[in-house]
């Protein structure tokens, strides 16, 4: 019997073949072309068959010639140790228009020589966007076979996030639905999770323990079961959260009375000498998205690097991680982006302003389409006092799944004139974070393992998929 692979009638014709169930390249340069871009748009639009197949084909494609999902875990320990330093690693949220936005970021890097860099989606971003885990893997390992890129691919599932109030209903089925994307996520190739449980600090506590106690305890549990379902020969990057972004900046003592805390209660839950955190990410002025004026703009933001930087000396000096995470950081102005660095930010994060550039740079007719659907499908959540600007400024993300075909369907010229933009941009963010040059020392640290995959209508060969997430967290 056929398998849904050797049906699929793959774009590269003889230049990839697939025979009984094994891949092989044979003319790589085949793999930057146009044929890509029909391969990519299969995993995304095609009927679950297709989808199924050209993921696959992806993937495996992928482990031929070096282009794997891989966990930053053992350079974030290298440079615990001080092994490594002097650049920051952003981690860059891939919204909208995904598999161009990623040809760029690839493009970038391979420019650059930079290595040191992630791909994520948080919990919330899966489900407005319309990209579950396995459709993600498969735009971004296109996206770096496209431009030629060659090395580890880190893809990050950034703020898999406690939701509070379903928490305080109910904690056993809030907990199980990010256990749930967990395991999706780690199947699809996720080798990087950001556990988020910052949502439960509860900061009207007499103590810093009872604060962060059920921070440190759920993300003990969360940790523990993402060590339980790690790939052979993965160790998978987790970070912790010590101070819900947006919020009051963290402090020295919250940062211990966490990291004490849960690395107490992660010893209960996993073998002895099991692995914990690599990073933790922490408050210090920014907000997810910025904050909005009345006339659409972001508001100047105060941050507060001395802070930043000792919480990061702290997170290496006691407990041997890379450092702190900065979120929030795209909507801060040009001029700021050279002290993470400087500070040892071990990993900022980097969402709303590319899709503020994706916005900007739509054809005024889609544009105005997807503002007149948020009016009528988005209304509930606007605010008595918001302006209209602000209003479209912070709901027009719930656009990207409704729109998410319009996006990837736009003319030549409009695509082209995004390319050259975000290419800027990511040439001068890769710049100033100082990631030139480091896909030597990624190479150095980091072992990107192959995993095969059987194909599609095999055994053991199916594709990922859960059904979707409503929770809600925007950067």
């Amino acid at each position: 019997m056929a398998t849904l692979a050797a049906e699929y009638a793959h774009p590269f014709d003889d230049a990839v073949v697939v025979d009984r169930g094994e891949v092989r390249v044979v003319r790589e340069a085949a793999l930057a072309t146009e044929r890509m871009d029909q391969l990519a748009r299969d995993a995304v639009f095609g009927d679950a068959a297709t989808q199924a197949a050209a993921r696959w084909l992806i993937w495996e494609i992928g482990q031929v010639v070096g282009v794997r999902p891989a966990s930053i875990h053992a350079l974030y320990m290298a440079r615990g140790r001080g092994l490594v330093h002097g650049f920051t690693v952003p981690a860059i949220n891939v919204r909208g228009m995904a598999y161009d936005t990623g040809r760029s970021v690839f493009r970038t890097a391979k420019r650059l020589d930079a290595g040191a860099f992630i791909c994520e989606i948080a919990r919330s971003e899966i489900a407005y966007t319309d990209q579950r885990p396995a459709e993600y893997v498969a735009v971004m390992l296109a996206a770096a076979l496209r431009e030629g890129f060659r090395g580890p691919v880190f893809i990050q599932g950034d703020h898999f996030q406690i939701n509070a109030k379903k928490f305080a209903t109910d904690p056993t089925p809030e907990v199980g639905a990010v256990k749930l994307l967990v395991r999706e996520a780690v199947a699809a190739g996720f080798y990087n999770i950001d556990v988020d449980t910052s949502t439960l600090v509860d900061l009207q506590r007499d103590t810093l323990i009872e604060q962060q106690r059920l921070n440190y305890e759920v993300g003990a549990d969360l940790a523990a079961f993402v060590r339980s379902v790690e790939p052979p020969e993965v160790t998978i990057s987790i970070g912790g959260e010590i101070g819900e972004v947006g919020t009051k900046n963290s402090t020295v003592e919250e940062l211990r009375a966490y990291m004490d805390g849960l690395n107490a209660a992660l010893a209960q839950r996993v073998p002895a000498g099991a692995v914990g955190l690599s990073k933790i990410s922490v408050q210090s002025g920014t907000s997810h998205g910025g904050v909005v004026l009345p006339d659409g703009s972001i508001a100047d933001v105060k941050l507060d690097l001395p802070t930043l930087e000792n919480l990061s000396r702290v997170a290496r000096t006691n407990y041997g991680l890379a450092g702190a995470v900065q979120h929030g950081a795209s909507t801060l102005p040009d001029a700021a982006f050279h002290n993470f660095p400087r500070t040892e930010t071990a990993e900022i994060h980097l969402a709303t302003n590319f899709q503020n550039m994706l916005f900007d740079h739509l054809p005024h007719a889609l544009r105005d389409e997807i503002y007149a659907w948020l009016r009528v499908h988005a209304v509930e959540e606007r605010k008595p006092t918001d302006t209209d600007e602000q209003f479209i400024y912070k709901t027009r993300k719930k656009a990207l799944g409704p729109f998410k075909r319009a996006m990837w369907d736009l003319p030549a010229d409009a695509k082209a004139t995004l390319a050259t933009v975000y290419d800027a941009k990511f040439g001068f963010l890769f710049e100033q974070l100082a990631i030139g040059g480091t896909a030597s020392i990624v190479a150095q640290h980091v072992r990107a393992t192959a995993h095969r995959r059987p194909a599609p209508g095999t055994a053991g060969g199916a594709d990922m998929h859960a059904a979707p997430d409503d929770a809600d967290l925007s950067d």
